[in-house]
């Protein structure tokens, strides 16, 4: 029996081409470049013929195909995507086996052996992502447990490299590439939320693929918890990704007439970089996050730490109005016996010793300097020494045990428990009730550990759909040390991420280089530290910080009553700079260049309407030569004039040069393709500095200057 065509999803010149097999099985025939119209009203619409590859002497008489949900028992001989268990049975695979579908696809399967079914759907969406997830139904009378489902999707087997984004807590989301061949690699994390290690996206391409070259596919799991993700080049000469959410044995029981739902998938490709992939993300992302509303914030971490003083922190607010702050945060130290990391947490009430009125008095000072105000949260964990701990310890995970392992002198609570839930809701409710809070930063500083990371994950989500409902009003942040929880699935709760607890502007470029392949520039919490990094002791200039910081959301993490009056003058210039521009960096599409210099960076913002654009070009240390190549600039109306201006900020670190390129002087009027395949000539910058450039239809700006 050949194979059948079932589907043809497209979207932002991408197909999704789903066939089932000789057995019944639905698979991805095709996902990458559009394969144009399709009638599927007629019979005669695709010969699913194409997609066969013969059969093969010293094999298998039947050509077998990686399933969207791949089984053994029909050929396949890698990895599993369903594994079950019928009471304490052994584990086994069904054989699902197709029943129906729609041309959109929505496949229904079953299985006699279970007596379950599987829905599969793929949704293609207007940015050009499509949307995949698979829904297990137990039709038995029994209990039976899943110890694996996950998606498969082959992609072309000219992929030949991976890129993915890692590290560590302050250095996280770096890039990192690896050969595609004949190899299985395998991203898994079980940290019980996102991670610092490994993020749960993917992309492969075309071997060197870049930012405007090269075939590219990605995958991102829609989920805060522990994942799978491999990329297999192995099994039958084919390279797949087959992802979803990693199990450990007994996690999930689905009892008779109850459902399973994989976290969503998210999938998209361009034949034309890795840049375009990124905007279709971006574009998915801003589709579910409607908020214009980013407000350049002043968190007081790095300010005062836990020495929290009503005095100190007014002064600070002043400071912060006047350098143009518009949403003043009070971080970690507010709430009952919280000196230090070793108590308190889970005692959400406002320490009385510290802040006899309440927080009151510094709310209102707050507002009345023009300031919101936010508040840090930590609700998911305990400390030992904390009023809540000893009176239930039971609410901790492990905390019942003679020797809990701890993480920063705290354990997790369970939040799989309605009491503990509701608890939480409680104390966070009343505050945010009783106060005037526009902003809460959610923080969460240890992993997981102990194969519970399905339901805490599920209780963290209910906890935050519950609050984001009663209080639509508030943003939250997802912080977890950091950039440790940053996915589409927590995105659904949260308006900003807090990219890393690192402000040093050297690692951050690598930082939100990597979570911008995916995230939004404006969903990342970026902000100007202190001239010396808390984190790594490096020093940077104020104009190196902040044209860092300026193209995400914008944040200062500094204590600015130690400011000199030329350093106030010039950190309001940098905050000015960003609101001047705020609206075209924060609804722009991304622009991210391969230089031929690897000691170069470069990022920028362009309008969606292309009459506009800001270009950052920074030196990351020293370079093979005093010389580098041209910047080139892509994605601008070919034949429109363009000038090309240097954006003040702060004095230019330039490395020893006698006279700079003429063009800087003024600036330059070049044409979009021009910008595209000549570029400029840019001076030789001093390591760590950056230089900032504006970039205006020049047809545009005489018509705003009328």
């Amino acid at each position: 029996m050949p194979s059948t065509f079932v589907a043809h999803l497209r979207s932002q010149h991408t197909s999704v081409a789903v066939a089932v097999d000789h057995v019944g099985a639905p698979f991805v025939a095709h996902w990458g470049a559009d394969l144009g119209d399709i009638d599927m009203s007629s019979e005669h619409s695709f010969d699913a013929r194409a997609f066969s590859r013969g059969i093969l002497g010293g094999g298998l008489d039947v050509d077998t195909h990686c399933g969207l949900v791949a089984q053994s028992h029909y050929g396949w001989t890698g990895a599993p995507g369903v594994v079950l268990r019928v009471a304490d049975g052994e584990s086994y695979e069904p054989q699902f086996e197709f029943n129906s579908g729609t041309a959109q696809f929505s496949a229904a399967l079953s299985d006699s052996i279970s007596q379950s079914s599987l829905h599969i759907n793929i949704e293609p969406r207007d940015s050009g992502v499509f949307v995949a997830t698979a829904s297990f139904t137990n039709e038995s009378e029994v209990p039976v447990h899943i110890d694996a489902l996950r998606l498969s999707f082959p992609v072309g087997a000219h992929a030949q490299e991976i890129l993915q984004l890692g590290g560590r807590h302050g250095m996280e989301a770096v890039q990192q590439r690896t050969p595609w061949g004949r190899t299985t690699v395998a991203i898994e994390n079980r940290s019980g939320r996102t991670s610092h290690e490994n993020l749960g996206v993917v992309f492969v391409g075309t071997e060197g693929f870049g930012e405007h070259h090269g075939e590219v596919w990605a995958a991102h799991i829609a989920w805060s918890g522990n994942y799978a993700i491999t990329c297999d080049g192995v099994t039958q000469a084919m390279h797949t990704i087959q992802i979803g959410e990693l199990l450990q044995p007994g996690e999930i029981t689905v009892l008779p007439g109850h459902t399973y739902t994989t976290p969503e998938i998210l999938l998209a490709h361009s034949t034309t970089g890795l840049t375009d992939v990124s905007r279709k993300f971006h574009r998915e992302m801003r589709s579910r996050k409607t908020t214009t509303h980013r407000p350049v914030v002043l968190n007081t971490w790095e300010a005062v730490y836990f020495n929290h003083d009503s005095a100190t922190l007014t002064q600070l607010a002043n400071v912060a109005a006047e350098v143009g702050i518009e949403r003043f945060v009070l971080d970690d130290g507010w709430f009952h016996n919280r000196r230090n990391d070793t108590a308190g947490l889970g005692d959400w009430q406002i320490d009385t010793q510290v802040w006899p009125d309440g927080l009151a008095p510094l709310i209102s000072h707050v507002q009345a300097l023009g300031m919101e105000f936010g508040l840090w949260f930590e609700p998911e964990m305990v400390n030992p020494n904390s009023d809540v701990f000893r009176a239930h310890p039971e609410w901790a995970l492990h905390g019942t045990h003679t020797a809990p392992v701890l993480g920063r002198n705290q354990l997790v609570l369970d939040l799989s428990r309605a009491d503990v839930r509701e608890y939480l809701f409680d104390c966070m409710h009343e505050l945010l009730t009783n106060n005037h809070i526009s902003y809460v930063k959610w923080d969460h500083n240890r992993p997981l550990i102990g194969g519970r990371a399905h339901v805490q994950t599920r209780g963290a989500y209910e906890l935050f759909a519950r609050l984001t409902a009663a209080h639509p009003d508030v943003q939250f942040e997802s912080c977890a040390s950091g950039g440790g929880r940053i996915d589409f699935g927590i995105a659904e709760y949260v308006d900003r991420f807090w990219a890393s607890d690192s402000i040093d502007s050297l690692d951050r470029l690598s930082i939100q280089k990597g979570l911008s392949t995916f995230i939004p520039m404006e969903m990342l919490g970026s902000h100007i530290g202190s001239p010396t990094c808390h984190m790594t002791g490096r020093k940077h200039a104020l104009s190196f910080r902040a044209s860092t910081a300026l193209f995400g959301w914008l944040g200062v993490e500094w204590n600015l009553l130690t400011l000199a009056d030329h350093e106030r003058e010039r950190l309001s210039n940098a905050i000015a700079l960003h609101k001047k521009h705020r609206t075209l960096l924060h609804t722009g599409d991304i622009f991210r260049s391969d230089h031929v210099d690897p000691t170069m960076h470069v990022l920028g913002v362009i309008a969606t309407d292309k009459n506009e654009a800001i270009l950052s070009v920074s030196r990351l240390r020293s370079g093979p030569s005093n010389y580098t190549a041209p910047v080139v600039f892509h994605g601008l109306h070919p034949h429109a004039n363009y000038h090309v201006s240097l954006i003040p900020l702060g004095a230019p670190r330039y490395a020893l040069h006698r006279a700079l390129p003429e063009w800087l002087d003024g600036g330059i009027e070049l044409t979009g393709q021009q910008l595209s395949v000549l570029g400029l000539n840019m001076p030789s910058l001093m390591p760590e500095s950056t230089l900032l450039f504006h970039i205006v239809d020049t047809a545009t700006q005489r018509v705003a200057k009328k």
